[in-house]
């Protein structure tokens, strides 16, 4: 089944959490009406090509526009116009940069298949082990329907409040009128009805106290509400998102949130009402000790506290500062380049509507620090808040933002403390509200997540680290002094954010025996992997001596090189990428002949990899060969697939041989990689048009060729499976079957030497 129509099947917990992946950048209509298409295409490939990237750009137009002509058959003019702004919009935004659309697809793909394959799991762990987050949230919303319906109670008992009051006035005026008429009731009936209308009295007195009581216990319910919503919901939410910002799990919709907090504003704004109608009561009647006199300025003045409250932390970041051109590093930000900011206020109702005009500003209320750049906000940055067409949300998107760095007088040097990707800066976000009918005045601010600002796209790896490091150890939005002092992270952690590094951009992240390597590498064998053991920040990004380099800016190099080359094998589990020397011996000691992995390279900063097969010696003896390692630059050249198609061993006097068979633990190459291999091309290139006699090139073609000692080369025996070499060496010695390969070929070659004479005599 298409991953599209999968996803219309889910929850809708799972459906808000995919409405987050499109806007109006690249709108779910384009998702819904070209969903076959879209996931038709590779579009990883695609943005890493620019003139690929071109080519899918304009079969996108293409196809919106055969999508236009299906409306137009139907006469369905809405959709028609809709698809033209579409398109419009999109080579607006598009055109001369798809490779920035490419991405975006890949991006919403993957998360799209995150959240597939988490509503999986959930479904598969079942009810009982779903979690505690899923009960608090039904515990909440059970909150938010018990103050709902106490509202709604509330309001039925002050309707009946005045129905009561209404009745009783008209009584007493009856009374009244009664006693002064000549031929008036008897004293009788007089002190009938008195009685009857004290009884009222006495009454309307016990129903105004309940409720004053029961508004004051409503607002005590809402307080401890918002309490729940404030102190813990919206700084957990936060936190989801801090971690899905580096890598992690995708952050719950905010969607959940929002109708929290507009479910307790509508109860505030709706028991502010009832209090104006309470006053409107009193005006009319009043007696001494009367509740609503005593108490109505206590209960506004507690309402209007709650509701300014509330409304001062409903303004937040939906989605944190990015560049579009690299989406997976958020918070990294790069002058001169446009980024992308959006904020909501989570309280949604209309009369906020175009009520909110929100300012950009930079690096606010910082002192001013020696040494640390200044930076000023070029474009459009201020922004009034609308309802959104998607989701009615309310909402403000800044995409056209830019930082440009101030010009110091003289010249600049790096007195500050801190290294340029190690400065923190702050990003926030100014609004006021003004209710003159609701006395409503309050000022409204809300802030990124700490940003990095770079000068240059190469400091962008290092940004990232620190980027990384932050979210990881602590969750104070305002610590922009953080790297003058960084505290050590556990494995624990950095080991499940290294993961995520890997699983945020392909479909796999590191299991167990590929972090056990890297723990290795950071905490050093004695340390035995300890999910305790610390690690600074100096042992993660910064170079020991000038020859070395950072752990960090290796697995960077590595995590380039396999989404640029290795991506379909990574994601297959060809690659065992992360092991050490001495684990891949004892994994491959025990295989035969041929048998080879694939693993990263440790002495190559911008990522590489290589493969290492086994052999055995005269001796029985296992003897290990490992390739000198493939970079980005021979990767672009010929893919890893080919590579080890024809990978041969040449020795002088040897026939040139490809000494890889099986695949770690036996699979056959070909039957690993075979899908892998380029398809025969059927027409040659022409070579000369004018003489129809050539047809074509000479098919050439690059392969990869180790040149050794023949002393080195110690089998040369024909492929076989592992389980007929199993067998075999049940009777037959290695020496015994090498000795056999060894004469076969040699006799082999004395065969074709006599042959080829026999042909020369006769001809």
């Amino acid at each position: 089944m298409a991953q599209w129509c999968q996803l219309q099947m889910l929850d809708c917990k799972y459906l808000e959490q995919v409405d987050q992946l499109y806007d109006d950048s690249f709108p779910m209509d384009i998702r819904q009406y070209l969903s076959r298409w879209i996931e038709s295409i590779d579009w990883d490939t695609v943005a890493f090509q620019d003139s690929l990237a071109t080519v899918r750009f304009h079969d996108l137009l293409a196809q919106l526009d055969d999508q236009h002509s299906r409306f137009a058959l139907e006469n369905n003019f809405l959709l028609q116009h809709n698809i033209r702004k579409i398109k419009r919009n999109l080579q607006d935004r598009f055109q001369e940069d798809p490779v920035s659309m490419a991405m975006i697809i890949s991006r919403n793909l993957k998360e799209e298949q995150k959240i597939l394959a988490t509503a999986k799991s959930i479904e598969q762990e079942g009810e009982g082990t779903v979690s505690a987050m899923v009960v608090e949230k039904q515990k909440l919303d059970n909150k938010v329907k018990e103050l709902r319906e106490r509202v709604q109670v509330a309001d039925q008992n002050i309707k009946n409040l005045e129905d009561l009051q209404d009745e009783y006035d008209f009584k007493v005026n009856t009374l009244k009128n009664r006693e002064n008429e000549m031929n008036g009731m008897t004293p009788k009936e007089l002190e009938k009805e008195k009685l009857m209308v004290g009884r009222m009295c006495f009454d309307l007195k016990a129903k105004r106290q309940d409720v004053v009581i029961q508004l004051t216990d409503l607002l005590s319910v809402t307080q401890a509400l918002l309490s729940d919503l404030i102190s813990e919901e919206l700084p957990e939410w936060k936190q989801r998102q801090q971690i899905a910002c580096i890598g992690g799990p995708p952050n719950a919709c905010v969607d959940q949130l929002q109708n929290w907090f507009t479910a307790v504003a509508e109860s505030l704004q709706q028991v502010r009402q009832h209090l104006k109608k309470l006053q409107e009561l009193e005006q009319k009647f009043t007696y001494d000790s009367d509740p609503i006199t005593q108490k109505k300025a206590y209960l506004e003045a507690r309402a209007l506290e709650l509701l300014k409250n509330l409304l001062s932390n409903s303004l937040v970041v939906e989605r944190q500062p990015c560049m579009p051109t690299h989406p997976q590093r958020p918070l990294v930000l790069k002058t001169g380049v446009q980024f992308t900011v959006k904020l909501r206020f989570l309280v949604k109702l209309q009369e906020f509507n175009y009520q909110l005009k929100v300012k950009a500003v930079f690096d606010k209320d910082v002192t001013e620090k020696k040494g640390f750049r200044k930076f000023n906000i070029l474009g459009t940055n201020t922004k009034v808040m609308n309802m959104e067409e998607s989701n009615g949300s309310l909402a403000a998107e800044f995409r056209h933002l830019q930082l440009k760095e101030q010009k110091v007088a003289g010249n600049r040097t790096n007195e500050g403390p801190l290294i340029v990707t190690e400065e923190l800066h702050s990003l926030s976000f100014e609004s006021e509200l003004q209710l003159n009918q609701s006395g409503l005045d309050i000022k409204l601010e809300a802030m990124s997540l700490p940003v990095v600002v770079i000068s240059n796209v190469c400091q962008l790896p290092s940004g990232w680290a620190s980027i990384l490091w932050y979210n990881m150890l602590t969750t104070e939005p305002k610590n922009l002094k953080f790297f003058l002092s960084p505290p050590t992270a556990k494995w624990s952690q950095l080991s499940e954010v290294l993961s995520w590094q890997f699983s945020s951009v392909t479909k796999r992240g590191l299991n167990e025996e590929q972090l056990n390597m890297l723990a290795d590498k950071l905490l050093g064998a004695k340390a035995q992997r300890n999910p305790e053991g610390q690690i600074p920040w100096t042992k993660f990004c910064k170079s020991a001596n000038e020859k070395a380099f950072p752990f960090w800016l290796w697995i960077e190099g590595i995590l380039d090189v396999i989404k640029r080359h290795l991506l379909s094998l990574w994601n297959d589990g060809s690659i065992m990428g992360f092991i050490s020397k001495e684990r891949e011996k004892a994994l491959l000691t025990d295989k035969c002949p041929g048998t080879f992995l694939l693993r990263f390279s440790e002495s190559s900063r911008e990522g590489a990899i290589t493969f290492t097969w086994i052999e055995h010696d005269v001796f029985d003896k296992p003897v290990f060969h490992s390739v000198e390692p493939y970079t980005k630059k021979e990767l672009s050249a010929v893919s890893l697939p080919d590579i080890i198609r024809t990978y041969k061993v040449m020795a002088a006097e040897n026939i040139p041989e490809n000494p890889l068979r099986f695949l770690y633990p036996d699979i056959p190459k070909d039957k690993a990689f075979g899908k892998y291999y380029p398809k025969l091309t059927e027409t040659p290139e022409p070579m000369d048009v004018e003489n129809p006699e050539r047809t074509g090139y000479m098919k050439t073609e690059l392969i990869s060729v180790s040149e050794v000692h023949p002393s080195r080369l110690q089998d040369n025996m024909m492929p076989m499976s592992p389980d007929d070499y199993k067998a075999l060496s049940k009777y037959v010695s290695p020496r015994d079957i090498d000795a056999v390969a060894n004469n076969l070929i040699t006799g082999f070659g004395e065969f074709d030497i006599q042959m080829s004479a026999e042909f020369e005599e006769q001809n």
